[in-house]
């Protein structure tokens, strides 16, 4: 039985409902807001220029809230808009105003697509980063920010500047296929949340995180979901956060994973590849586990567990599979972390383990390359 929306806020004793957006409710955003213990958002598989935003969200122990995306991808940049940027020179094109409350970290993880492909100018947030070119140094699919300190207002942190992009001589600007990061997430969690579930979804292009985890969270599972191209990491929990994640793939992020806080977390069934700055990053006090995993390592930092201070960070990892494609690195173990490796293989890595480090034998190598995708597979 589907509850009646209408009856909602009088009736606590009704059966839970399937919500359907775009049927039922118009945006995730309100289905998000309507739903109660035991609802199911349902997506279409299709794209949404949206975002997912739970805001203390609860259900309850045993009647989770469910975001079911059946394969639904969030996509995190527009088209620009070829009349809100002007031509200053022949293929330069400049914009003053893309988007309010600009920092130095966004900034810090911008990109533009050009034709599809992500142009990150050589910068990360949390690796080595070229610096801003600019204008007139630029080339054909290229882009670049100037900040403007009188716009500021202090003792507000917003920046504000101008982007220019630079295009073939003769190409117009409404035919290049250009697009900006203009959410900063796919899914994004803040304050205390609980008794939640997302599943069979896709995060591509935000500025920042594809899955971005703050506050406190409790009972929270993300199965078969997906992080691909994001500004800075795949997924990350933050503060003291609390989830478990079974089936997850991040490609072409800054960071596949990065944990900090006093957060706990589960990984099982990954794979991560073409990551820029980190493959794996955990940090501060947190409590991590990481199973059943493939990491193609291409990052300037393959893999890096620190606590900062005196904090103490523990990863456990079992049965996971690291295979550095490139030049060979070293993966760090600060003198504030402890390690416990089971099933660990690290091809072309090797580790400089200031901590605490416990290895088991190798990975299960041929199980484990039934994780990778179809395009990774030779």
């Amino acid at each position: 039985m589907k509850r009646l929306f209408f009856y909602s806020a009088f009736c606590s004793t009704l059966t839970a409902a399937d919500i359907r957006v775009g049927r039922d409710v118009l945006t995730i955003h309100h289905a998000i807001k309507m739903a109660a213990a035991g609802d199911t958002i349902h997506l279409e598989p299709k794209i949404y220029r949206d975002y997912a935003g739970f805001y203390s969200k609860k259900g309850e122990l045993g009647k989770p809230i469910t975001l079911d995306g059946h394969g639904a991808t969030l996509e995190g940049s527009d088209p620009i808009d070829p009349a809100k940027w002007r031509e200053v020179s022949q293929g330069l094109f400049a914009n003053d105003d893309l988007m309010p409350g600009l920092s130095d970290a966004a900034i810090g993880r911008w990109f533009f697509l050009f034709d599809g492909q992500m142009q990150l100018m050589g910068r990360t947030s949390k690796g080595r980063s070229a610096g801003l070119k600019k204008p007139e140094e630029l080339q054909a699919g290229e882009w670049t920010f100037v900040k403007d300190p009188t716009r500021e207002k202090p003792p507000s942190k917003a920046i504000y500047g101008t982007f220019y992009l630079k295009l073939a001589p003769g190409q117009p600007l409404a035919d290049a296929k250009v697009f900006a990061p203009m959410r900063s997430a796919g899914v994004q969690f803040g304050g205390d949340n609980a008794h939640l579930g997302i599943k069979n979804l896709t995060a591509t292009h935000p500025y920042n995180d594809g899955f971005n985890i703050h506050g406190d969270c409790r009972d929270v599972v993300f199965e078969n979901i997906r992080a691909i191209e994001c500004g800075d990491d795949g997924i990350s929990a933050h503060e003291s956060a609390q989830y478990r994640v079974d089936g997850f793939v991040s490609i072409g992020n800054s960071t596949g994973i990065c944990d900090t806080g006093t957060a706990q977390t589960s990984y099982n069934r990954v794979f991560i590849a073409d990551c820029v700055a980190f493959d794996l990053f955990f940090l501060d006090d947190g409590r991590y586990k990481l199973t059943n995993a493939v990491v193609f390592s291409k990052a300037q930092n393959p893999f890096t567990v620190t606590g900062r201070e005196d904090k103490h960070c523990e990863l456990e990892l079992d049965n996971v599979l690291f295979r550095r494609l490139v030049e060979p690195r070293t993966a760090l173990i600060a003198k504030t972390a402890v390690v416990h490796a089971k099933r660990l293989s690290m091809e072309n890595i090797t580790f400089d383990a200031r901590g605490e480090l416990q290895l088991e034998g190798p990975a299960d190598v041929a199980e484990l390359l039934q994780l990778v995708p179809k395009e990774y597979q030779p």
